[in-house]
């Protein structure tokens, strides 16, 4: 039976991906391990910096590589604990057999997150250890307030690797997995 309401669902259980498309509510959740979880709205500045971005991946990822936003679900894992769905703001997809009609099945190569007032727990706490876990090659951390991206690689163990931070006012910053990827701060912060 489809919710209607955000207010129906019961937050002291877990969910499912084939729970989660029968949802009619317009707030937009995520699940983790199958835990709701409500998202907020972005600002007017995260909504500039996330479109800046877009653009210019569009132009420099190679050829067979696409650049997907938010609100496109993307399904890193499935498991009898509840499915995690989550809705990254940027991500690249280069293998074609991830992409279905209705989401990405399986980890993006590189994801972008970027920070809103009141989310940055989130980001770095149950996002990372679900795209360390789900085999993201790349995950960055934008903070738009204080013009910083946190970015880590994933190594060989499995697990990220944490690169130098970049203050983009004068640094340009480049994508580890994508030779050729570099964007000037003025690219990222307009």
């Amino acid at each position: 039976m489809a919710i209607e309401r955000f207010e129906d669902l019961d937050l002291s259980r877990r969910y499912t991906y084939a729970d989660y498309i029968t949802w009619k509510f317009q707030e937009r959740v995520e699940l983790f391990r199958g835990w709701v979880d409500k998202m907020s709205a972005p600002n007017v500045y995260h909504q500039r910096v996330s479109g800046d971005l877009y653009y210019k991946l569009r132009q420099l990822l190679p050829t067979g590589c696409q650049v997907f936003s938010a609100p496109t679900d993307v399904r890193l894992q499935k498991s009898p604990e509840g499915d995690t769905v989550v809705q990254p703001d940027l991500f690249v997809v280069c293998d074609q057999a991830k992409l279905t009609k209705q989401y990405i099945e399986g980890a993006p190569d590189w994801v972008i997150e970027i920070v809103s007032p009141g989310n940055g727990k989130k980001e770095l706490d149950k996002k990372y250890t679900q795209y360390e876990e789900a085999g993201v090659r790349e995950y960055w951390v934008v903070h738009p307030d204080d013009k910083t991206i946190l970015r880590y690689v994933l190594g060989g163990e499995g697990t990220f690797v944490g690169q130098k931070p970049c203050t983009v006012d004068t640094d340009e910053v480049a994508c580890s997995i994508f030779a050729g990827v570099v964007l000037a701060g003025g690219e990222v912060f307009p």
